[in-house]
């Protein structure tokens, strides 16, 4: 991952080099690069996070010393009051009964944050980087922070905010396990709603009480996040191995839950809880997980009775990875898309 994002970082600078003998890629002035953005998706329990972290240390510490910015779409959903009116107002739809769905994130917030930290490096003097009395309200981002310990487990988004962002910076990572999905033509959805989901056997989606216009809900509700996935220069997928893409995602997020409770005293989810947690993810895999790999999504093409939708192609297929994993998140096969 490290190398990947160094990579794409170099390739990323030359586009904007001002020194005809650069030494490195650090020759060229950090003010007048837009920060290379990096998406990184992978599904609950698979060391996405962690693994986003430990990728952060490596490049703001030496030998590479970047200034890099982490931001989680968690941290993007709507506040407690417009969740709870979100599933009131659709009590059919148990997709929509807290947070996690798309639908369920301040898309309008979202494209402030990371239009405003594309824009961070503009007009910053290199003489006074950091220094507060050089900034204007462009070349400073309050990041947002969604508390999920408050109303119970439900979360709210803290008032306030969290830490200032101040340029100039080299690289902006989002990550999160809906980011770079895409949604799909209704025939598709129809398709898939119709066949067995693998590991999980047929009629899963029913026996979980899950209906067919929720989907649709979703996937309408999708469409709006598309905005966001064009600020992306490149991506880095975790997922399990082909052949078990969701039965290991129950496992990992288990082992999570049983690592917390054996350090706070044995309070989080029950077994069973946990397992009715990851159902109300699943969908969103089945559905629309495939996008970050597409080349040309479904729904984008003339000829598709949703032509014309406005899914267009990720801006980062041809610059990419994707890093299977499997049971023990051991590394089985890395892909370059």
């Amino acid at each position: 991952m490290l190398n990947h994002v160094l990579k794409c970082l170099s390739a990323h600078r030359i586009r904007f080099q001002t020194n005809p003998n650069p030494t490195s890629i650090l020759d060229t002035p950090k003010t007048r690069v837009r920060p290379l953005f990096v998406g990184i998706q992978g599904p609950q329990g698979s060391g996405k996070s962690f693994l986003t972290s430990h990728l952060h240390q490596k490049l703001s510490s030496p030998p590479h010393s970047l200034s890099v910015v982490v931001l989680s779409i968690d941290d993007l959903y709507l506040p407690h009051v417009q969740l709870v009116a979100l599933a009131n107002a659709n009590p059919e739809n148990k997709l929509l009964r807290g947070r996690g769905q798309p639908g369920t994130h301040d898309v309008g917030l979202g494209t402030i944050i990371l239009d405003r930290l594309s824009r961070i490096n503009e007009g910053v003097d290199p003489e006074k980087a950091n220094s507060p009395s050089s900034l204007d309200s462009d070349n400073e981002v309050r990041l947002p922070v969604f508390d999920k310990s408050l109303h119970s487990g439900e979360g709210d988004r803290v008032e306030g905010g969290g830490k200032v962002i101040r340029g100039p910076i080299d690289i902006v990572i989002l990550e999160g396990w809906c980011l770079g999905f895409q949604p799909i033509s209704a025939s598709e959805i129809d398709l898939r709603w119709s066949q067995p989901v693998d590991g999980l056997g047929p009629g899963f989606f029913e026996s979980r009480g899950f209906r067919k216009e929720d989907i649709v809900d979703v996937n309408e509700r999708l469409k709006e996040y598309q905005h966001w996935w064009q600020f992306f220069d490149t991506f880095i997928q975790i997922k399990p191995e082909e052949m078990y893409p969701y039965v290991h995602i129950y496992k990992w997020r288990l082992e999570q839950e049983h690592a917390m409770k054996a350090t706070n005293g044995g309070r989080g989810m029950t077994d069973e809880q946990v397992e009715s947690f990851i159902d109300r993810y699943i969908p969103g895999y089945v559905f629309f997980g495939d996008g970050v790999l597409k080349t040309d999504p479904i729904g984008s093409r003339s000829g598709d009775e949703e032509g014309g939708s406005g899914i267009r192609q990720p801006p980062w297929i041809g610059k990419s990875l994707c890093i299977q994993i499997d049971e023990q998140r051991r590394v089985v096969h890395v892909l370059d898309f």
